[in-house]
């Protein structure tokens, strides 16, 4: 990045937001220390990192998980287990801790003392960084997942992570970095805290920024009700993709990011919108990891954090808001960044617009549900979601980047279909379609299949505009007092409408006369009662029919006290009268 050179300038005295902690950890050698570092690293103890250590390293060493400075001593790693702080009160949700894994690893780490400088190599064998050991003690796998997670079931992504990646000794100390990583596609707008700050409040001179972290998806709806929300009051935005660790199963990165740039580049104030990757490792620990999000968005520089209702949800293991309420146990001074909390949001076709229950008075009859699994899986199937969730530039990109791609030899996606299409369509078991009359049965979720997907779907596309569309229709017939504004073969249809039906009343007022009080043949014949009860219900039609508004019959809506030009005081002031032609045009291309 340009700025890196300028990271000098910062004065965090004068910017209305300051790193966590009070100081943006810089652990980056570059010039004679890093050429030193190196060579001194060609004597020292290694000890082989994976993929996830490394990029946590670089994390550390650029800021992003300040205060911290390296991996954590025992003291601080049990204090934030059990109390969600580091062990002098600061607020830290999630433990830092090194204990490597393998043979030779664990070797390794029999020999060290305390006080030593140990090189950590990748698996290329590159010295990454250089790690000066105060710390050594044990790591209890089962503790730490059971603080962290709030369970030991293997089956959570974090516990089974910690069983799979983790060692039984764990190391403590500072680190230094030699060698970054190059972030592939990422490089070119890959942005270090050091580098937001400048953007913000040297370059740009905002006063208030909002952060938004996002994982498995490409940008949908939902998060662009969250982002726009926020663009109405502060300055800036930074949106901040996940990539490199992630689940096998959710949108590939690059995909992901490039749907970003596509909503961006139309939809997005260009000056106030800054998107910029962000290379973290996947902690699977539900609302902890959202409080660290947060408190990475200020490391950036953000003065606001938005959070989404599952910010970090692993699915069922945490209630509905649990990503809110963790909020409950932190001041606002403390965490020192404002809190933005936002809940579910979808498109209600009623109201014609995202909403969320904060918002919307119109139930599940016409919503389409924004839920990230769900349109991910209908991407899986093939299927572009409806433009009320996700915008198309966003899901082209994304039905590209999906993993796996395409459904299995039974016809089956990740998810079973009923879950996908309640999910998506939560209507769609009790309603014919977005805002339609009740089935007559309901349809159990299991029953539901890929034919039920794909009838779902082009409901959706054929009818959820024309929800608020022929609400609206229905005012302006009522209402337009200038007839010109409704189609004429509307007012025939009604005209005709009243017309048969008052023929109709005349004959049957002309069968009632005549019919007998009682029908000789109650099979063949009506008496006079049921004639009458048909002239009734015919009346009764009539009145129910809609009425014919032509210009003649609302005359009476337009009436002036005052001849028209004085309302303006000047008669010069009316505008100028349009011709009959150019009525007339204006009609033909109605």
């Amino acid at each position: 990045m340009a700025h890196k050179e300028k990271s000098g300038y910062l004065n965090f005295s004068n910017y209305p937001q300051k790193p966590h902690g009070g100081k943006l950890v810089d652990r980056v050698l570059v010039g004679e220390e890093r050429q030193e570092a190196l060579k001194r690293a060609e004597s020292l103890p290694r000890i082989m990192i994976d993929l996830e250590a490394v990029i946590t390293v670089e994390m550390i060493a650029i800021g992003v998980l300040s205060p911290n400075e390296g991996f954590m001593n025992e003291k601080d790693y049990k204090s934030v287990l059990t109390k969600g702080r580091l062990e002098n009160g600061t607020i830290w949700p999630v433990p830092l801790s090194f204990a490597p894994k393998g043979k030779q690893n664990e070797e390794m780490i029999r020999s060290l003392k305390e006080n030593t400088e140990v090189a950590l190599i990748d698996e290329q064998n590159t010295v990454i960084a250089l790690l000066l050991v105060q710390d050594i003690f044990d790591y209890d796998k089962e503790f730490r997942a059971f603080h962290l997670f709030g369970t030991t079931d293997r089956d959570h992504p974090g516990v089974d992570a910690v069983h799979r990646r983790m060692g039984d000794v764990a190391l403590g100390g500072p680190i230094q970095l030699v060698n970054r990583a190059n972030w592939g596609p990422f490089e070119d707008i890959r942005m270090e805290p050091k580098d937001t700050w400048y953007t913000f409040y040297e370059e740009k001179n905002f006063r208030s920024v909002a952060g938004f972290i996002t994982g498995a998806n490409p940008l949908h709806r939902g998060h662009e009700y969250i982002h726009k929300n926020a663009l109405e009051e502060v300055d800036g935005l930074l949106i901040q993709p996940l990539v490199e660790m992630a689940k096998r199963e959710y949108t590939r990165h690059e995909y992901r990011v490039m749907s970003y740039k596509s909503v961006l580049e139309t939809y997005y104030p260009k000056e106030r919108a800054i998107l910029s990757p962000l290379r973290v490792t996947y902690i699977f620990a539900g609302p902890r990891e959202t409080v660290l999000h947060a408190l990475i968005m200020k490391n950036y520089g953000c003065t606001h954090a938005l959070i989404g209702r599952d910010h970090a949800g692993i699915g069922d293991y945490y209630d509905k808001y649990a990503s809110h309420s963790i909020f409950d146990q932190y001041s606002p001074e403390e965490m020192g960044i404002d809190i933005r909390l936002y809940h579910e949001v979808f498109y209600c076709t009623r109201c014609d617009n995202p909403a969320t229950s904060q918002t919307c008075p119109h139930d599940e009859n016409y919503r389409i549900n924004i839920s990230g699994t769900g349109i991910r899986e209908l991407l899986r199937h093939g299927i572009m979601p409806p433009k009320e969730i996700i915008r198309p530039e966003s899901a082209r990109i994304a039905i590209q980047g999906v993993q796996p791609k395409g459904l299995d030899e039974t016809y089956e996606a990740m998810a079973p279909v009923g879950k996908t299409l309640s999910k998506v369509f939560p209507y769609y078991t009790e309603r014919f379609g977005i805002g339609g009359a009740k089935r007559y049965k309901k349809i159990a979720i299991e029953d539901l299949t890929n034919s039920d997907l794909l009838l779902a779907n082009m409901n959706a596309r054929d009818h959820a505009s024309s929800v608020y569309q022929g609400v609206f229709d229905e005012y302006s017939h009522a209402a337009d007092t200038n007839r010109k504004m409704q189609f004429p073969w509307i007012e025939e249809a009604h005209l005709n409408m009243k017309r048969q039906q008052e023929i109709l009343i005349q004959d049957l007022k002309k069968k009632a006369e005549l019919a007998s009080d009682v029908a000789s043949d109650e099979f063949m014949y009506q008496d006079k009662e049921e004639t009458q009860r048909e002239l009734d219900a015919a009346y009764q039609i009539l009145n129910d029919l809609p009425s014919a508004l032509t210009k003649k019959d609302i005359d009476y809506r337009t009436w002036n006290t005052l001849p028209y030009a004085r309302y303006h005081g000047d008669e010069e002031l009316e505008g100028p009268k349009e011709t009959k032609e150019e009525e007339e045009s204006v009609l033909k291309k109605k």
